[in-house]
Order: structure tokens, then C-alpha cells, then sequence
């Protein structure tokens, strides 16, 4: 039976770095209380005119070199992002055009930090059922254009990053290697604890100037309320995909989170007693790049020597929507 299996990585982050002190000239806010809160140090910023779609770009070169392709030998694009550079189309479109990817699929997926796992489960079914042979899946995220960059914003403000990542699936007949499981989930009676209220096409103009005074274009969170449930669906979807290969805990070999907040990430290990060197991070480098987060670990992960052939590697996710997922690969 066929499986599918990663490829190749990339990762691309914009090279204009953002500390906590370049924030404090902006808001009232501090490194130290960045820090203790978040566990962020700096961020990577986009400059003028560049998306999502720019940095996809980036990302996805790098993995289709390291899977030892070209575009022309895509099948299919899987792009998440809640950044998307228009409103319509999509930014998956975009990316096969700057890819040069013949006349392919293209398929955008919002599902927000849980968006890169969502995607990878549907290029997964895609090479179990024979469909497709080579597929690039990519998350990618502009956040530093969309949040409030003043004291009122700074809540979330601080936590967000711009980059992306990218993987290249592909099928592999080897027995108990590749993806061996995902699990999807979702709570949407919390959609509007972690969002951006406008535009939206419930309204009608879909954003006014009145909405914009209110700064209702802005992401807003319930921090306490997100913390929560984070530290509760992360070991729920961590044990569903262990129990789902008949796997334990001790026999992970690299646990990555979701990259939303330290504290969440620290919390979680500690909590299912996950050693310290398993668990891998990065966020204090990026922040918080949402559907980028977790295929810009893996490749770090994977240049560091943390992931290896035949390392059992644990993925998951949760956040907006409410969202949460889970993925377990075999190297």
C-alpha cells in the first residue's frame, strides 16, 4: 500500500529582523515583558511589496531542489496562509504562476495554525489513492501588514512573524515509513476568541471607515481563554495520533509544536513529561508565523541533525477557529 512521504524542505524568512526593542519604539511595551510572556526575542518583517506568495516562493525552491525536482514535476500545490495577498484569488494560484508549474492544481487552505497539517492530511489522501505522485505543500504567512503596530495592538502585535515553509510530498512503498497518521479538528463556537472581525462578507460594504476607526480590521484574542484550550487539545491530539500507530510517548523521537507561544509550548511538554531535548523551537527567532510555523521547524530541525532517517516525529497544532490537529511521521 502506498504512503506518502516528505521529500524535500525549505523555509525562507524575510531578512529584515524586528527585536522586542525595535517594538518598544512603537508601543508601551518591553523585551523583558515580551519575553516573559511569549519567550519571543525577534521577528522577521516583510518590506513593501512583498506577500505571500513571494515568500512561498522562496520556500518552495529550496524543498523542490532538496526532493531533487523541478516544478514541471508537480502534480499539485497545497497552500496555506490566513494572510492570503488578495482577497481573490488565492495566493496558490500565484505561486504556481511564479513557480512556472505548467497549468496544476492550485488549492489555498485556511485553517489558520492548524493550516499546515490540514494541508499535509490532504496531500497525504491525495498519494494513498494513486491521484497524484508529487505534491508541494506550503504554508506561508505576511502577519506584520495586518496587525496594529501601536500600544492598543500590542497584545497580538508582538506576537507574529512573516516566512514560510514548504515540503514536497511524495509516495514511498516502504513499510511504516512517511506520514502514518493525521487527525483534524475543530470547535467553531470559539471563532470569534482568536479573528479578524472585518472586512468580512457578512457586511455590507464589507468594511467602512467607521470599522476601521474601531480598529476592528485587526486581529483580536482572548489570550487567557486561547492559552486554555491550547494546553488542553495539544496532549489530546498528541496521545490520539500515538494510540493510532500503538506508539507511547517515550517512543517519540522529535516533538514539534505549533510555534504560537512558549509558555504554551513549555507548558504542554512538561505537562505530558516530554524531555526538554525532544521538543524542538525556534519561535524565539520568528514569533509566531502561523501555517509557516511548523514546516519552518521541520527544516531547521532537519539542517540541525534533530531529525533523522528513521526518527519518529510528532506534529501538532492549534489555534484559531478553534482549530487543532495532529500528524505522526516516520522518517
Amino acid at each position: 500500500m502506498l504512503q506518502s512521504k516528505i521529500l524535500g524542505t525549505g523555509f525562507y524568512v524575510p531578512p529584515r529582523v524586528v527585536t522586542n526593542f525595535d517594538l518598544e519604539k512603537l508601543m508601551d511595551t518591553s523585551d523583558q515583558w515580551i519575553q516573559e510572556r511569549t519567550g519571543i526575542v525577534e521577528r522577521r518583517f516583510v518590506d513593501e511589496g512583498v506577500g505571500v506568495a513571494d515568500l512561498a516562493l522562496e520556500a518552495s525552491k529550496q524543498a523542490l531542489e532538496r526532493a531533487g525536482i523541478g516544478p514541471q514535476d508537480l502534480d499539485f500545490i497545497i497552500l496555506a496562509t490566513l494572510s492570503p495577498d488578495y482577497t481573490f484569488p488565492g495566493s496558490a494560484v500565484l505561486l504556481q504562476d511564479k513557480l512556472g508549474a505548467d497549468t496544476i492544481g492550485a488549492l489555498d487552505v485556511r485553517n489558520q495554525c492548524s493550516g499546515f497539517i490540514y494541508s499535509l492530511s490532504i496531500a497525504d489522501q491525495y498519494i494513498k489513492t494513486g491521484c497524484f505522485k508529487r505534491i508541494l505543500v506550503v504554508g506561508s504567512e505576511t502577519h506584520s501588514t495586518g496587525v496594529d503596530l501601536s500600544t492598543p495592538g500590542r497584545d497580538v502585535a508582538v506576537l507574529f512573524g512573516d516566512g514560510a515553509g514548504a515540503v514536497v510530498v511524495g509516495p514511498t512503498e516502504e513499510e511504516g515509513k512517511g506520514v502514518l497518521s493525521t487527525h483534524l479538528h475543530s470547535e467553531g463556537k470559539y471563532a470569534k476568541e482568536l479573528w479578524v472581525e472585518a472586512p468580512g462578507s457578512i457586511y455590507h460594504p464589507r468594511i467602512t471607515h467607521e470599522m476601521i476607526d474601531e480598529g476592528r480590521h485587526f486581529p483580536k484574542m482572548k489570550g487567557r481563554m486561547v492559552f486554555r484550550h491550547a494546553v488542553a487539545r495539544f496532549p489530546e491530539a498528541i496521545n490520539e495520533a500515538l494510540k493510532a500507530n500503538n506508539y507511547q510517548l517515550s517512543d517519540i523521537d522529535v516533538l514539534i509544536l505549533h510555534q504560537a507561544n512558549l509558555r504554551i509550548i513549555e507548558y504542554v511538554a512538561q505537562s505530558l513529561e516530554v524531555p526538554e531535548h525532544k521538543v524542538y523551537n525556534n519561535i524565539q527567532r520568528y514569533g509566531n508565523t502561523t501555517a509557516a510555523s511548523i514546516p519552518i521547524a521541520i527544516d531547521e530541525a532537519l539542517q540541525e541533525g534533530k531529525i533523522k532517517e528513521g526518527s519518529l516525529v510528532l506534529l501538532a497544532s492549534f489555534g484559531s477557529g478553534f482549530t487543532w490537529a495532529s500528524a505522526l511521521i516516520r522518517w
